[in-house]
């Protein structure tokens, strides 16, 4: 009987139990290969058929992430001896040429447009955002050409990196069926909207909270805020008595709030990234049955198949965007029936088992 392909995945950066990594990556992988996770501070042990190795790191400090915790990394990647290698961070690229020594197989998951991602980031000074871009860019480039291949997760990013490597695969990262089962529609209300994920501004959170003011309903949000100041703004709005704040939640609270919910939204500020981004919590919406309030940009608008299940708004005017919730709240029938076609787009196009197929597959090829 030939030898199990033996699959290790790399990260220095996310968390234990991160659902790309390990549930959807990893777990779905287990029924074919013997699969590895490599991740920082937690318990080393075996879990749903996935070895899980850990270690003791720095992960917040990231000048010290990016030296020791990455060397532990590699430290422990190595002692695993995998056929296969797939690291999940752009800091871990640097390790590459180690691992390949062994004789392995090394694939880089780029989990973002990190050049574009770098650019959208307000906190460093547009003085130095398009240096370091470049500079990253120029690294990364670098680097994947001598990669045994390269997955990512939008049709824009596999693009850019096939000038780098001939090898690149597109997996998106869409929800998972045994996560989402079939909703109870008499649950749902038409008054009760959601927005989960990071409570940016630059996620148009502002113009969201905003459009409750004069509004019969309710929204939900579950997150965190990243400026104490955007949260303590909203919180003295007149329009935050029409929220309710979950905050940080796991994924069975996440679950309870989409069950109750008839509509998602999502509606990102145009940057860069954002536009050509397939942001996760859209397609979890769709696989709730909540229909979709989203940003008017032409690559939402594909995916989303036009307006059958979703209404389409400028993510910056919170007029438009109060409107449209108003229209979902009024109009109960057809936001029920929208919220059904969501539902079947994911059980046809967006759910995480096609692409599983196709991980599967590209694992063999290499």
């Amino acid at each position: 009987m030939p030898k199990q392909l033996r699959i290790c995945h790399l990260t220095s950066v996310h968390q234990d139990g991160d659902i790309r990594i390990f549930h959807k990556m990893a777990q779905t992988m287990t029924p074919y290969f013997e699969t590895h996770v490599v991740v920082p501070n937690t318990e080393s042990r075996i879990q749903n058929d996935v070895h899980i190795h850990s270690f003791a790191a720095e992960t917040q400090v990231r000048s010290k992430r990016m030296k020791y915790t990455v060397n532990e990394v590699l430290k422990v990647g190595l002692s695993i001896q995998a056929d296969i290698y797939q690291l999940h961070d752009p800091e871990l690229l640097r390790i590459a040429p180690q691992l390949q020594k062994t004789g392995a197989k090394v694939v880089f998951d780029s989990h973002e447009d990190v050049p574009k991602q770098i650019m959208d980031k307000f906190w460093i000074p547009w003085v130095f955002r398009k240096l370091i871009s470049w500079t990253y860019a120029w690294y990364e480039k670098r680097s994947v050409r001598q990669l045994n291949g390269i997955i990512s997760v939008t049709p824009g990013i596999c693009a850019r990196f096939a000038k780098m490597n001939q090898k690149v695969a597109l997996i998106r990262n869409f929800p998972l069926r045994a996560e989402f089962p079939i909703p109870d529609w008499s649950q749902k209300n038409t008054k009760h909207f959601c927005y989960i994920g990071g409570l940016y501004e630059s996620r148009g959170i502002r113009e969201v909270v905003l459009a409750m003011k004069d509004l019969d309903a309710v929204l939900h949000l579950a997150g965190t805020f990243d400026d104490p100041l955007l949260l303590a703004e909203l919180e003295s709005s007149s329009a935050w008595k029409k929220v309710i704040y979950h905050g940080q939640v796991g994924r069975s609270a996440i679950q309870q709030i989409l069950s109750q919910c008839s509509v998602g939204i999502v509606t990102l500020h145009p940057t860069p990234s954002y536009k050509e981004a397939y942001p996760i919590k859209m397609f979890e919406y769709l696989a709730a049955g909540c229909c979709v309030l989203a940003s008017d940009f032409p690559l939402y608008r594909s995916l989303l198949k036009e307006e059958s299940c979703a209404f389409f708004v400028d993510p910056q005017n919170q007029h438009d965007i109060a409107q449209a919730l108003k229209d979902f709240a009024s109009n109960s029938k057809q936001t029920i029936e929208m919220g059904k076609t969501a539902r079947n787009l994911f059980e046809t196009h967006y759910n995480w088992e096609k692409e599983a197929e196709q991980l599967h597959q590209f694992y063999l090829n290499l």
